[in-house]
């Protein structure tokens, strides 16, 4: 699955919590693959707006459960439970693309 197809989809937790819309994701480039998606368009910001994005707006890719008419991730990970901690060095790297 090309990582274009899954722009839009709607978000819900397997409970069936609504949680957003696909609208950007951050790609690992070393290792190849999705880290996260997020559910507000990638803006090269301040590290503030940066955390903020990661900590509230994301979810970690291997919390997704299921991709298919929707994107289906582990209730647990919600767009809260599923930011880790994020080193400063991490947050300015993010910053600086």
């Amino acid at each position: 699955m090309r990582v274009s197809e899954i722009y839009n989809l709607d978000i819900y937790s397997d409970n069936g919590q609504y949680l957003g819309e696909v609208r950007d994701a951050i790609v690992d480039l070393e290792k190849g693959e999705v880290s996260r998606i997020l559910m507000e368009e990638w803006k090269n910001s301040a590290e503030d707006e940066v955390r903020r994005m990661i900590q509230q707006k994301s979810i970690l890719f291997k919390n997704i459960k299921n991709i298919g008419d929707v994107v289906l991730v582990s209730s647990t990970g919600g767009p809260q439970k599923t930011a880790v901690s994020t080193s400063s060095s991490e947050l300015s790297d993010l910053s600086s693309r």
